[in-house]
C-alpha cells in the first residue's frame, strides 16, 4: 500500500515514514501544502496522513481541493488542533480519521490498517485465499498454518494481490501501489519479486498460484485452478 505523509516538522515526517517504511508501506513524505496537493492530484496514493499546519497551503486547503478529486483517498488528519470543533471541520471537510497530538506510533500504526481495510471493504485484519493468509496486523502471511518467508516488498505484492483477488492487476498498479515515487518502472524489479514470490508459494503449497495474463497482470489462483 502506497501512503503519502505531509508533516511540515522534518524530524516527526521522518520518523512517521521510516516508522511505515518498516512496516512494509511505500512511503512519500513532504512539508508543505503546495507540494502535497500537486502530489496527491498526481500520484495514486491508497492513504495520505495529513498535517494541518503546513506552508503554502493549510491541510484543510488541501483536503477540500483534493477530495472532490479523489474520492476514495483515505485521509487521515494528524495535528496538534485538539478541540472538538478542530476535529469536526477536519471531518466535515473529508477526512476519514483524526488523531491529535503527541500520539503512539502504535496507535498510528492502528488507525493506518484500520482506513486501508475499509479502503478495500475488508472487516478483518486476517486476509485469506483459499490455503493463503496474511495477518496485515502482525504483517505475516501463512500457507496453511506454516509462516511464509517473505521479504517485506513480497508481503506486500501478496497482500495487494489478496486485496484484488478477483481480478488482474497490472504491473502498473502494483507500481503505483507498492512502490514509492522513486520507484523505477523499467527496472525489472516487479518482475523479479513476483519471480522470488511465486518460488516461495510454490514450494510451500506444491502449485504456481500466480498466474499471468499476458499483456495484462497478475491474479491468484487456487488448487485445481485450470491455470495452475
Amino acid at each position: 500500500m502506497r501512503i503519502l505523509v505531509v508533516e511540515d516538522e522534518r524530524d516527526l515526517q521522518e520518523a512517521i515514514a521510516e516508522g511505515l517504511q518498516y512496516d512494509g508501506y511505500a512511503v512519500d513524505s513532504c512539508g508543505d501544502g503546495n507540494e502535497a496537493y500537486e502530489l496527491l492530484y498526481t500520484e495514486n496514493y491508497d492513504l495520505a496522513i495529513l498535517d494541518l499546519n503546513l506552508p503554502g497551503m493549510d491541510g484543510l486547503e488541501v483536503l477540500r481541493k483534493i477530495r472532490d478529486e479523489k474520492p476514495n483517498l483515505k485521509v487521515l488528519i494528524l495535528s496538534a488542533r485538539n478541540q472538538v470543533a478542530d476535529k469536526v471541520e477536519g471531518l466535515d471537510c473529508g477526512a476519514n480519521d483524526y488523531l491529535g497530538k503527541p500520539f503512539a506510533f502504535l496507535e498510528l500504526e492502528a488507525r493506518v490498517r484500520n482506513l486501508l481495510r475499509r479502503n478495500f471493504s475488508q472487516q478483518s485484519a486476517m486476509l485469506a485465499f483459499h490455503e493463503i493468509r496474511l495477518d496485515s496486523s502482525r504483517r505475516m502471511a501463512f500457507a496453511g498454518e506454516v509462516p511464509l518467508p517473505l521479504t517485506k516488498k513480497e508481503l506486500s505484492i501478496l497482500e495487494y494481490l489478496m486485496m484484488n483477488q478477483n481480478r488482474v492487476v497490472s504491473q502498473e498498479e502494483l507500481i503505483e501501489h507498492v512502490w514509492d515515487a522513486n520507484a523505477d518502472s523499467f527496472s525489472g524489479a516487479i518482475r523479479v519479486h513476483i519471480s522470488s514470490l511465486r518460488k516461495k508459494l510454490k514450494n510451500a503449497l506444491g502449485f504456481d498460484s500466480i498466474a499471468t495474463k499476458i499483456g495484462e497482470g497478475y491474479f491468484l489462483i487456487g488448487c485445481g485452478d485450470p491455470n495452475a
